[in-house]
């Protein structure tokens, strides 16, 4: 089926549905109904990337994630996709899992459909990609980190000022020999050396650090932990990368009989919603993604509808929930 087979159908010329689906404004709601009823008679497909590249627009927005199963993104990508939806966009999801070659092939697609913009979960890092993404004129919104110099437009928070705050909040009650638990990530390593110099700054001894590899599972903490107190068996506190690291680590705990937090304390970071209802209950860090999606959303709407704001970094900031395991 054509658009021409569409306005036979619905008594139109074919510029009328043309007109219907990229700008219905300019057709009448009888018409449009008309339109609407012919289409889903005859099964047509709108070429809608023939349709963006006609008028310059899209009104597909891509968000790129390292994969859909970390749970801490899930009211981001939520947000964001009821925000774009409410104003008319679509939202297209794509992982690049934790590989450069398969984040390129991913970046080199989403380019070639167009996209009326695009969401990247971290700051990119690359030159070379950064340099293409800037000349494509696509508005890009880099979120959950924070840097001085983003790409286009950024909203996250601080992972080392993260890092630091749990080093001064575990010795703060008390502990003295914390353990971190993190991933190889660059967001990751910013928050190992912001651990590692505060607790250098409190006089504390050297945090033990135990690399999880993304992404991470319950199991990861448990077998964590053992790693841990094998090698050095004083640990006290535990900070970790995920709430699912964070409950891995209390299986361990319990299966050991460490009483916590008296014995050993564990936090862990993205504030997921069973951590509550733990016994004890989950501390954690958390962190506003769902406040993370809307406002990635507002910035990509208003400059695609070129209502320009001064404000192009936003930082959401974050909490330490402080609950029973600390």
């Amino acid at each position: 089926m054509t658009i021409r087979d569409v306005a036979r159908m619905a008594g139109v010329a074919p510029m009328t549905v043309s007109r219907a689906l990229n700008k219905p404004d300019q057709v009448s709601a009888q018409v449009r109904l008309r339109i609407r009823d012919a289409i889903k008679a005859s099964g047509y497909v709108p070429n809608l990337t023939a349709g963006a590249l006609s008028s310059g627009q899209s009104r597909l927005i891509a968000a790129v994630v390292p994969t859909i199963s970390t749970l801490t993104l899930h009211p981001m990508l939520q947000a964001l996709g009821d925000a774009l939806e409410a104003n008319g966009y679509q939202l297209l999801l794509g992982q690049t899992g934790y590989d450069n070659a398969r984040r390129d092939a991913l970046l080199e697609t989403i380019l070639g459909r167009r996209p009326g913009g695009i969401v990247l979960t971290g700051v990119l890092e690359d030159a070379a990609w950064s340099e293409r993404l800037r000349a494509s004129g696509v508005p890009i919104v880099e979120t959950w980190d924070l840097t001085p110099t983003p790409l286009d437009m950024l909203v996250g928070f601080s992972h080392a000022a993260m890092a630091r705050d749990v080093v001064r909040y575990f010795h703060g009650r008390g502990y003295r020999r914390l353990a971190l638990f993190g991933g190889d990530d660059t967001r990751s390593r910013l928050r190992s050396e912001a651990f590692c110099d505060e607790a250098a700054r409190l006089g504390l001894h050297p945090p033990v650090t135990h690399a999880v590899k993304a992404p991470a599972t319950l199991m990861d903490g448990r077998i964590g932990l053992a790693s841990v107190l094998a090698g050095t068996p004083e640990v006290d506190a535990v900070f970790c990368s995920s709430d699912l690291v964070a409950l891995g680590v209390l299986a361990e705990a319990r299966l050991r009989g460490l009483a916590v937090p008296a014995r050993l304390a564990v936090m862990g970071c993205g504030d997921l919603p069973f951590g509550s209802d733990l016994e004890p209950s989950l501390s954690t860090v958390h962190v506003d993604g769902e406040a993370i999606g809307r406002t990635a959303a507002g910035m990509l709407m208003a400059l695609i509808e070129g209502r320009a704001e001064a404000v192009k970094a936003v930082d959401v900031g974050f909490s330490i929930a402080q609950r029973g395991t600390s």
